[in-house]
């Protein structure tokens, strides 16, 4: 009975353990996740810095000039760390998080900010599947040069989506006639227009930025947008 009891007290101590170890690790997991204010503070704080001691230059790896715009501009943290920022935040890319720091608005104003990387992976995933087949499973036409897929076709039990950094629903992936694939932020752009009292854009701006004034996250991964004539976002269309 004594060594039962032994046994029993053994087991007991291992689940406390991993229990504590659960209860630490999501913790711990957190900040990886999360993009605190406060670290972009520090990184805008660094870029400005750098930014005055080297003639207007900002702290930013080569892209290619048609990247698109929101994913162009990546902060190279080689150029920040130790000088200008004690160390590479938590919740970056470089250091085992989700989030890769961009810069928007580079010639007039550049500030920080964010976009989780989980939409880079989808986008992988998508077009990994896609490269078994001949021709993209189109499913519906939204415009001459963009479609929905029928994911099944891909293997899919339900159509991949991203949980969107402004609204907190769920956002899907589009194709192009290029066989590029981009989330689609109309939902959130429709919403955040529907709230404008003023609408500060006319037909054939790019209403993309609207996102990003009141957030630390950039629309990443995504086509350009403008209005129709009722004020609702639709797809820049390409000649």
């Amino acid at each position: 009975m004594k060594a039962v009891h032994s046994k029993g007290l053994v087991i007991l101590s291992i689940c406390i353990v991993f229990f504590l170890s659960g209860c630490m690790y999501p913790e711990q997991e957190l900040s990886k996740q999360i993009p605190y204010e406060n670290m972009i503070k520090q990184v805008q704080d660094a870029v400005d810095q750098f930014q005055e001691d080297n003639d207007g230059l900002l702290p930013i790896k080569t892209k290619d000039s048609d990247t698109d715009y929101y994913v162009k501009y990546l902060i190279d943290f080689d150029k920040l760390v130790p000088r200008y920022l004690p160390d590479i935040p938590v919740n970056a890319y470089e250091k085992g998080g989700l989030y890769q720091y961009t810069i928007i608005d580079p010639e007039e104003n550049p500030t920080v900010k964010v976009f989780d990387l989980t939409i880079a992976e989808t986008i992988r995933d998508i077009k990994l599947r896609l490269s078994y087949l001949k021709y993209p499973p189109f499913k519906e036409r939204i415009t001459k040069n963009v479609f929905t897929l029928d994911f099944k076709k891909l293997g899919y039990d339900e159509d991949p989506s991203i949980i969107s950094p402004f609204s907190g629903q769920n956002l899907y992936f589009v194709i192009s006639t290029a066989g590029e694939i981009y989330l689609d932020y109309s939902s959130d752009l429709y919403l955040t227009l529907q709230k404008l009292e003023n609408v500060p854009f006319s037909q054939g701006d790019d209403v993309r930025s609207i996102l990003t004034e009141n957030s630390f996250f950039v629309p990443a991964f995504s086509l350009p947008y403008t209005i129709d004539e009722n004020g609702e976002p639709i797809f820049i269309e390409k000649n």
